[in-house]
């Protein structure tokens, strides 16, 4: 009997311990359970931001700057893009590109876009082009960019204007060439902002076509001077 009662005692004292375990890791639990969306709070409060920029620049632009990108045309497949302060302003899905030369105006002020336009260098009139650009209001920002062709129609007339809109490469511009470019009608040195690719069977990356160029930055608004300012 005292053994037998011996081991009821026991037995009795296990479950006990084995209760008071049990509660206290229930307890335990329950006090990391209530105290999880602080913790998450906290993980929330220390989290780093995602800084979206204008037109998905590799960094946003200060103040008083425009953002843009250009791309070229891809051979003849792929028109190019043009974006301007995170708006679209040309590209293959708004179907207003062309073989040529696009062309977007925008005021270099309000950076509010004028107009857009492609001009055919392959079989139209040149004519067109060249009006168009005589045309251009003073303080307007140029943007352009090459697909396909930009420089089978080109004479000497065009490339003296393109060149007055800050160009360095209009004098070379021909057949089948990548060219990406943002000018100013009355820009008085040349424009930080342009790539020129030259149509070379031995280097391109298309067969009969150059690469695609992109270029992007930050502009400032309509000052008197052009300052100091390189194309990201």
């Amino acid at each position: 009997m005292r053994v037998s009662g011996m081991l009821h005692l026991l037995a009795f004292i296990f479950a006990l311990v084995a209760t008071w375990i049990f509660i206290s890791s229930y307890i335990s639990f329950n006090m990391k359970t209530l105290r999880l969306p602080r913790w998450l709070a906290d993980l929330d409060s220390q989290a780093i931001p995602v800084v979206r920029t204008k037109c998905g620049l590799s960094k946003p632009c200060p103040d008083n700057f425009f953002a843009f990108k250009i791309s070229s045309g891809a051979a003849n497949i792929v028109g190019p893009t043009m974006c301007f302060e995170n708006l679209v302003i040309m590209s293959p899905v708004k179907n207003n590109v062309g073989r040529g030369l696009n062309i977007a105006l925008v005021n270099g002020t309000t950076g509010i876009v004028l107009t857009q336009k492609c001009f055919d260098m392959y079989s139209g009139d040149v004519k067109l082009l060249v009006k168009f650009l005589k045309d251009i209001p003073e303080g307007t920002l140029v943007l352009m960019a090459s697909y396909d062709d930009p420089g089978t129609k080109m004479n000497d007339e065009t490339r003296k204007l393109l060149s007055s809109l800050g160009s360095s490469y209009a004098n070379q511009l021909g057949f089948r060439d990548s060219w990406v470019f943002l000018g100013a009608k009355d820009l008085k040195d040349k424009s930080p902002f342009e790539q020129f690719l030259k149509n070379n069977p031995d280097s391109n990356k298309y067969e009969g076509w150059p690469e695609l160029l992109e270029l992007e930055g930050c502009v400032p608004q309509k000052r008197k001077a052009w300052p100091s300012v390189a194309a990201q």
